[in-house]
């Protein structure tokens, strides 16, 4: 693979040469390869065949967790975070320590605490973590989902952006069965509040408690922006807000 450094930027296969764009820049590479046919049935490529089908795997259990964290994923997250994620699914994938080789699975990997570490560390948006936001201390009840900020400052514990005159709280409890392809997530209202030094207890608590089998993961959105004129607006594109995964069971 090389990539391509003139003044002209084609797309598309000439001459037995791809060229295609990535975010990364113009690259070219060879046409060709091994037919799909003696990939699927040569016993020369049955490790080729185990990896794409973890690949497929990995890649469903992170699309499986980006929608079931929904409106919450929409305001905190990077362009990149769809292959980030498929990294982290990789690495979870790893714990699974049961299955054979090319069928290792995410939601059997999550059994294990270190996995479950691996995930709650995840940052959603790369630009703006929790922990780099956020200040204070909380706590989260595991069986009501209920998170709580029993004296939180906005002043004094949250690195809020220039021009930010308010921030959003809100929190969410999901059940992810990556196994089985099914989520349930409920979400607590959400707490406005101005980034001012008056100190309050927040309670962030959940409509219900989830159903189903599988990881149950609780999840904190810090959300800033900006009053004017009496209405408030998302600031820089949610570039600031943060989401983190502040409890995994």
């Amino acid at each position: 693979m090389g990539k391509l450094n003139g003044i002209i930027r084609l797309e598309g296969s000439f001459d037995g040469l791809t060229f295609y764009k990535t975010k990364d820049g113009h690259f070219v590479r060879k046409k060709g390869g091994v037919s799909k046919e003696r990939l699927l049935h040569d016993p020369a490529f049955v490790r080729t065949r185990e990896n794409i089908n973890e690949f497929t795997l990995n890649a469903a259990s992170g699309k499986l967790l980006r929608r079931a964290l929904g409106p919450l994923l929409h305001k905190a997250k990077d362009s990149r975070l769809s292959s980030r994620m498929l990294q982290l699914m990789h690495q979870l994938k790893e714990y699974d320590h049961l299955s054979p080789r090319g069928q290792r699975h995410v939601g059997q990997g999550l059994a294990d605490a270190q996995a479950k570490l691996l995930l709650k560390g995840f940052p959603f948006n790369q630009h703006s973590s929790l922990e780099s936001v956020l200040g204070a201390v909380y706590t989260v009840d595991v069986i009501t989902g209920t998170v709580t900020l029993p004296a939180f400052h906005p002043l004094e514990q949250l690195r809020a952006p220039v021009g930010a005159t308010h921030v959003r709280l809100r929190s969410a409890f999901v059940c992810v069965d990556f196994v089985g392809g099914l989520f349930d997530t409920h979400y607590s209202p959400e707490v406005l509040l101005p980034l001012s030094p008056i100190v309050s207890s927040v309670t962030l608590a959940p409509a219900m408690v989830p159903s189903g089998s599988g990881t149950k993961i609780h999840l904190l959105l810090v959300e800033f922006l900006q009053e004017v004129n009496g209405d408030l607006y998302s600031l820089y594109d949610g570039r600031f807000n943060a989401l983190g995964i502040v409890g995994c069971e």
